[in-house]
């Protein structure tokens, strides 16, 4: 009987496993079916708020020909742009030339706004994304090292997060530049290429390592905070003392007993800070002059630029609730004590 207890095992794991992936995929579509209506309700709301804006778009499209204009000439332009149909009219026609793959066109920057994502995207994604990947390693990382081993290393650490939780990213953008840019002139200081040059491997991993560091930097704190607690409550709990007792230290104790369910705080942490990361973004782009999109986001929204605005506002609408429910996703895959449903 215990032989056949024995080789039943493995399938039952398999089989929970498949239940746990099953229910990770059951969330995942629940999610897209809610993210559907929250996107245009996001892209409405941005539309109604943006009406309200005391800017008159037509500075933006005239420039300095805007006090030379007669008034005829800025009624032609506001019926040329149709700067003065109600919101939720401007709203529908965006919505529809969106359902055939149109985006619209960008007053601000004289493109069609599928161009404009299409150029400064990457250098946002890239930025953003390279800037995650580190921030996790390191905070899980650090994390654990400071739940595990109370004492100088745990001081240490809790102390570098919660002091660089409290400072902004612009703060930590303007000391790094003031240090190494313009102090120590090891590195540059604004763009991501010379002046008049073109753009390769050397001068971007040059151009985009202070700006790298300070979105780092201002990512760290919570996730490096958030491990070390769940590490240090699953180091008391019953489980890991048993472990202790039967003789398992180290590298298997971490793996089979701490790790599963320390990360857990960690993944549900990364997706509720998304917005964080896409704020801190737009600082640390616009402080160093990254050739994001931060730049744009600023210009889209002083000249009341609809099509790009609702592009942006939609774009991070959609990378908040996906961040959130691979994160969810996650958690129900891994760990079994977890029922989810929407």
């Amino acid at each position: 009987m215990d032989a056949l207890t024995d080789l039943a095992a493995p399938d039952r794991v398999v089989t929970r496993r498949g239940e746990r992936l099953g229910a990770a995929g059951r969330l995942l579509a629940v999610r897209t079916a809610v993210a559907v209506p929250v996107t245009i309700a996001v892209s409405a709301a941005m539309f109604a708020v943006a009406s309200l804006s005391p800017f008159d778009p037509l500075v933006a499209y005239l420039g300095d020909r805007y006090q030379t204009a007669t008034p005829s000439q800025r009624e032609a332009m506001r019926a040329a742009y149709d700067v003065d149909q109600p919101w939720w009219q401007a709203w529908w026609q965006w919505l529809g030339g969106l359902l055939h793959g149109d985006l619209g066109w960008s007053s601000t920057q004289s493109q069609a706004v599928s161009t404009v994502l299409a150029e400064r995207m990457p250098f946002s994604f890239a930025l953003s994304g390279t800037a995650l990947l580190i921030a996790a390693a390191l905070a899980i990382g650090l994390g654990t090292l400071a739940g595990m081993r109370r004492g100088p290393v745990d001081k240490l650490c809790t102390a570098f997060a919660v002091t660089f939780a409290a400072v902004p990213p612009f703060v930590v953008s303007l000391a790094l530049v003031t240090v190494f840019a313009v102090g120590l002139r090891w590195l540059p200081t604004s763009g991501a290429r010379p002046p008049g040059g073109e753009y390769t491997v050397d001068g971007l991993l040059t151009y985009g390592l202070l700006p790298l560091i300070a979105l780092t930097v201002s990512q760290i704190p919570w996730l490096l905070l958030s491990t070390r607690t769940a590490v240090v409550e699953a180091c008391s709990s019953d489980a890991v003392r048993a472990a202790r007792a039967r003789g398992v230290h180290g590298w298997p104790l971490l793996r089979s007993h701490i790790a599963p369910v320390s990360v857990l705080p960690a993944l549900a942490l990364l997706g509720t800070r998304l917005p964080e990361l896409i704020a801190g973004a737009a600082i640390v782009e616009t402080v160093f002059g990254w050739p994001g999109v931060a730049a744009v986001l600023v210009e889209s929204a002083a000249a009341l630029d609809f099509p790009l605005m609702a592009a942006l506002t939609v774009g991070a609408a959609l990378a908040v609730l996906l961040g959130s429910a691979l994160s969810d996703a996650a958690a129900v895959a891994l760990d079994p004590r977890i029922e989810m449903r929407a």
